[in-house]
């Protein structure tokens, strides 16, 4: 079937309901906190989609709404551009997909859970697909406070930034002209990223500064239809204005400086954060040499302030001396090491040299992805535990690659991503439970299904590449730290072990939440959160599958070594690692630096401690205390409700612990 230019409009893909009815009502496979989390997070209301329907979705409408709105993303490609279309082949492709989605063998992103197949995606911009990014300020004196109405406008569509202070001292901070004019703050997410470039402008380049004005802004709790939530007012963007008024103020007639350039953003992120996100993901990527970038974190006022609104790297070299560096590392886990040489040399780092990335800016909030500027990251995961044998992963693998791919099909609101998009394609295939894969199948044959299937990635790109008529990716591979998405089916996030074998996981509700009646019908604990008024803490038990030995047990050289290997057969982008150490180790960081940095592209390390703490997310148990809990709980299988999930916010979730 090719493309008719008299048809206006191509109809929607669509599985039948005699396939769909197949799996309405067959058991998922979830893990012990996996169809609470869906609920929670990505289950959408069913109104959406059907005038007067009623609840939320399903697992099984919800794989229909991602299978559908991916597939529709392809035939919409192919007529646009007058290729052919094959439905019976199609057909036989998204049932497939499908299953395997239904059976939690393969996931998009959170990000892909909760916003494909929606018409915010379709009808307004497709960046909301997408898990994170990265913006380059070294163009700051050209494009001004652009640079920062993009990053808030990424942030508050849910994709996570990473930035460089590249910016630094190519601009002198200006006194602005202060106008009578009024402007009214238009009620959407576009119209208050606009007034911060407004505002920043002023500074930037002595512009004209009127009267914000926030009337039209809707009241505090009501609902965002489209993309979810609900509204936080006019206060956060108010005080996001002050704030930024007080911070410049104190510097005109300077150059801008990189703390400033960090500390824009990070009040930006704490704008998003009280605007009714959860947390605000950004990483800044600042030179080995700024001793004052590099400090920022020692000012505790300021760090409670706003300065955690980003995890800070810097752009390491191979060679370096790494002694201040490691010591901070020791203190409070920051800074993080990001060698941007290897990155934009390398691919896969048993490949050799290669120059067709050369142009990488930076990386994405969890370092998983290798980016350039304005360049978006789709990732993709696959659980190669949840596979009895290779060919049965490969088939997943196949799927998870297309969706990748089609994904890059899209566009968004920036002209600038699209251009990159258009040329790159960059994808993330990702492995999840990576460990649980070592104790089920051994390491020496995990490593082998990476390095072959690598192989058959290529083709698979090859082959998908013609028939679109796009460019090949750049970059197709990565290991990203999971979160909320490896929760649905219980695996281990990334190539990170667990707590324990026996452990409490604890998830944060809003106490008004809907679902916590049947939560607690079911016997799960349910107590105040000590931290966050309004929020609930529920406890779950859960049995770690394949379990041989957990983060307690574990060597930061192992950690190190299960990255390289990682980094050697599968990850063309990166390898995300935040590697766990005891206080007896923290003497080597400076050492395993020495020893990895040509056999990585990023790395950041934490001081690992047991839970110390009130409502860890995590916290060990024993056999004996899971089973008392286990037998005072009963399993959830269904939960009749009306409140919409929240979406995973940023890169994942909950885990990205840089």
């Amino acid at each position: 079937m090719r493309y008719d230019p008299h048809q206006q409009t191509v109809r929607r893909f669509r599985l039948s309901e005699v396939f769909i009815d197949q799996y309405r009502d067959k058991e998922v496979p979830w893990g012990p906190i996996g169809y609470i989390t869906y609920k929670r997070t990505y289950a959408r209301r069913l109104d959406e989609f059907e005038s007067g329907a009623k609840g939320t979705e399903e697992w099984f409408q919800t794989c229909r709404r991602v299978i559908e709105g991916m597939f529709t993303i392809q035939k919409k490609h192919v007529y646009t551009l007058g290729l052919e279309w094959n439905d019976t082949k199609a057909q036989r492709t998204a049932k497939e997909a499908y299953d395997r989605l239904f059976n939690l063998k393969w996931t998009p992103p959170g990000r892909g859970l909760w916003m494909m197949g929606t018409k915010f995606v379709e009808e307004r911009t497709g960046a909301g697909l997408f898990n994170c990014s990265f913006r380059s300020t070294r163009e700051i004196d050209t494009k001004g406070g652009y640079l920062f109405r993009w990053i808030m406008d990424a942030l508050m569509l849910g994709v996570g930034v990473g930035f460089d202070t590249l910016g630094s001292r190519k601009i002198t901070i200006k006194e602005p002209e202060w106008s009578e004019e009024v402007h009214y703050v238009p009620d959407d997410r576009e119209g208050w990223c606009e007034s911060v470039q407004v505002l920043l402008d002023g500074y930037f380049f002595g512009q004209k500064i009127p009267k914000f004005d926030y009337s039209k802004i809707r009241p505090y709790g009501a609902e965002i239809k489209g993309f979810g939530g609900t509204s936080s007012g006019y206060k956060p963007l108010k005080q996001l204005h002050d704030d930024l008024k007080e911070l410049y103020d104190e510097r005109i007639g300077k150059e801008i400086r990189s703390t400033t350039i960090v500390d824009t953003e990070n009040l930006i992120g704490k704008c998003v954060v009280a605007g009714n996100v959860r947390r605000s993901a950004a990483l800044a990527l600042g030179e080995y040499n700024d001793m004052d970038y590099l400090s920022m974190k020692n000012d505790e006022k300021k760090l409670y302030s706003h300065r955690w609104g980003s995890n800070n790297s810097f752009n390491a070299y191979v060679g370096m001396d790494y002694s201040w560096h490691s010591e901070q590392s020791q203190k409070n886990g920051e800074p993080g090491y990001i060698w941007l040489d290897n990155a934009r040399t390398r691919g896969r780092m048993k490949d050799g040299y290669r120059d067709d990335d050369i142009n990488v800016a930076g990386f994405n909030p969890c370092v998983e992805q290798q980016l350039e500027d304005a360049e978006l990251c789709c990732l993709v995961e696959t659980f190669p535990a949840k596979h009895d044998d290779y060919e049965d992963y490969l088939r997943t693998l196949k799927i998870a690659y297309m969706y990748g791919k089609t994904v890059t099909l899209v566009n968004t609101h920036w002209p600038e991503t699209n251009g990159i998009m258009l040329k790159n394609r960059r994808i993330g295939l990702s492995q999840s439970g990576v460990v649980q894969g070592f104790n089920k199948h051994g390491r020496r044959e995990l490593y082998n299904w990476c390095d072959n299937a690598y192989d058959e990635v290529k083709k698979l790109d090859k082959g998908y590449s013609d028939w679109l008529c796009v460019p090949r990716s750049v970059r197709m591979t990565s290991i990203k730290p999971s979160g909320t998405v490896s929760l649905l089916n219980g695996s281990t996030p990334g190539i990170h072990f667990p707590e324990a074998e026996y452990y409490i996981r604890r998830i944060r509700f809003s106490a008004d939440s809907k679902l916590l009646p049947t939560i607690e019908q079911h016997g799960y604990k349910i107590e105040d959160d000590s931290y966050s008024p309004n929020t609930k803490v529920v406890e779950f038990p859960v049995h770690e599958p394949y379990y041989e030995k957990g983060k307690k047990d574990i060597s930061l050289w192992e950690q190190l070594e299960i990255a390289a290997q990682y980094q050697h057969y599968w990850a063309d982008n990166s390898v995300s690692i935040t590697c766990t150490f005891k206080p007896e180790e923290a003497k080597d960081i400076k050492s395993a630096l020495e020893m990895y940095e040509t056999r990585l592209k990023a790395v950041s390390f934490l001081r690992y401690q047991e839970t110390g703490y009130v409502q860890a997310p995590y916290e060990a148990i024993t056999k004996e205390q899971y089973e008392e809990m286990s037998n005072n709980t009963t399993p959830i299988q269904r939960i009749e409700t009306d409140e919409a999930g929240k979406g995973t916010k940023f890169c994942d979730g909950d885990y990205c612990e840089l």
